[in-house]
């Protein structure tokens, strides 16, 4: 698994309000438009800088098009991202803390050592 490209998805999605709209509305779509327009560009740089290598393995695919945050953990992303990721675009359709728990309650079958979550 490529964690750096996982994570730099569920990092540059966050930061955008309009792309957690986008994938919380469309996740297919919208991880296809960012591996093929996002996904090489480097982070902080001027739109021109880009690498040409980087994409996703299937399995990566796979579990960001179904916003799967127990199998992207379980790759190996990092688990602070995918919550606040998360939480922006689920949040508002529970009451105060209950996607966080369930959140919690979803990944309850893991135990230590937890996956690497290192980059």
């Amino acid at each position: 698994m490529s964690r750096y490209l996982v994570d730099k998805f569920l990092y540059t999605v966050d930061r955008d309000p309009e792309l957690v709209e986008r994938y919380r509305e469309d996740p297919v779509a919208t991880v296809d438009f960012w591996e093929r327009d996002v996904a090489n560009r480097l982070l902080n740089c001027v739109e021109l800088e880009r690498s040409t290598w980087l994409s996703f393995t299937d399995e990566e695919r796979r579990a960001l098009k179904a916003q799967d945050h127990v199998a992207l953990f379980e790759m190996g992303a990092h688990p602070f991202l995918t919550l606040t990721l998360f939480i922006a675009m689920f949040e508002r359709d529970h009451g105060p803390l209950e996607y966080q728990k369930a959140y919690g309650r979803a990944m309850a079958h893991l135990s230590l050592p937890y996956p690497d979550i290192t980059t």
